[in-house]
């Protein structure tokens, strides 16, 4: 036995626990603090550290600038270029020195520049003007706001329903299945925009036009199948969602000149069986909404339409991963606990439930933008 060896592994990890001790009290020192903030060499380290401590504490009112310049179409408004001043605040229906306080704001947070007398798009305003999918999130968004007006509350549990669940109604519903026609209209919009943001990502890490058919399951209103059917022209295209989304996409589909291509399946994916025939089977931005216990009997159902050899595919923000802590653990982390189920995994914690559920050849695929979503395929 190599005693030598195993005391020099253990000191490794005590050493880097001291170190974060140490790292901790001068940290939580007022002292070393006003130091570190006027000696050179720690001057900016200390000041970037201040700047994201005060970014935690005002994170709220960044979101309501946000939320404000959507719902107001500031973006819109300066989309084709730099507006005047006075021209802008009518344009958004302020009085002159309100649009100026909420332009001020919006150019601090990169949304907004000013050009002159006028505004134009700041980097960030340029990107949510040509992303309706983001502005849509950011008003969805109100509902989570009002779920989080107490965290603590929420962590207990035991409350009334949340805002969240009654949007989701699948997610409150004892059979999903039955909900009316009525209540998916805004989550089902919400949805597909939600599954065009990471489309492209999950087939540019993936070729889907190697196979001949696709199951899309929860597919929501067709975003994600219309997209593989413009990467893959010969692509069969199958969609299975609840009754009343399923409608909804059989429509957008026809409407789309996919009605030849694609056939649509109602019913709840947890009750199966699903529809056979296809050697790809895909959960975009599925897996996550739902408890451990759900996801291996959704697996398993899936498993079971397929054929041996077909294909896997998940695709959704996974925690664990360097970048995407704050989008996975904590965003999506109390998002899911104010919708009333499901939680972020790591990619090990996925591919262990598609393992347990028999697939094979589990393997992560890297995306793109794994902020958005990261990509686990497998084999039946």
């Amino acid at each position: 036995m190599n005693t030598a060896g195993s005391g020099e592994r253990s000191a490794g990890p005590a050493r880097g626990r001291n170190w974060r001790a140490l790292r901790d009290r001068l940290l939580a020192d007022p002292r070393f603090q006003r130091w570190a903030a006027a000696f050179p060499p720690t001057r900016p380290l200390a000041r970037r550290e201040s700047r994201a401590l005060f970014d935690l504490c005002a994170g709220f009112v960044y979101s309501q600038v946000l939320l404000a310049c959507v719902e107001l179409r500031l973006f819109d408004a300066l989309r084709h270029g730099p507006v005047e001043s006075a021209d802008l605040a009518g344009r958004i229906g302020l009085e002159p020195a309100a649009a100026e306080r909420l332009l001020q704001a919006a150019a601090a947070l990169r949304l907004a520049e000013r050009d002159g007398m006028r505004w134009r798009l700041g980097p960030l305003g340029a990107v949510l003007s040509g992303s309706p999918g983001i502005a849509a999130m950011v008003e969805h968004h109100r509902l989570l706001y009002e779920d989080l007006r107490d965290p603590v509350g929420l962590l207990r549990g035991g409350g009334a329903p949340t805002r969240l669940s009654r949007f989701w109604t699948y997610a409150r519903a004892e059979a999903p299945a039955g909900v009316d026609a009525a209540s998916v209209v805004s989550y089902s919009a919400l949805m597909d925009t939600s599954q065009a943001l990471v489309a492209d990502d999950v087939l540019d890490a993936y070729p889907v036009r190697r196979h001949r058919c696709l199951l899309d399951v929860g597919g929501g209103e067709g975003a994600f199948v219309t997209a593989a059917a413009r990467r893959a022209p010969r692509l069969r295209l199958m969609l299975y969602d609840l009754p009343p989304v399923a409608a909804r996409a059989a429509a957008r589909l026809e409407a789309a000149g996919l009605g030849r291509r694609a056939t649509v399946h109602p019913g709840d994916f947890l009750q199966g069986p699903l529809p056979g025939g296809a050697d790809l089977a895909s959960l975009v931005r599925v897996v996550h909404d739902h408890d451990d216990a759900d996801v291996l009997r959704l697996l398993g159902n899936v498993r079971a339409a397929l054929p041996p050899g077909g294909t896997l595919l998940i695709a959704e923000p996974m925690s664990g991963q360097a970048g995407t802590e704050p989008m996975a653990d904590a965003y999506f982390g109390f998002y899911l606990l104010a919708m009333g189920q499901g939680r972020p995994r790591t990619p090990e914690a996925v591919m262990g439930l598609v393992r347990a559920a028999g697939f094979r050849h589990v393997r992560l695929r890297r995306t793109a933008r794994p902020l958005l979503a990261s990509l686990v395929v497998a084999r039946a």
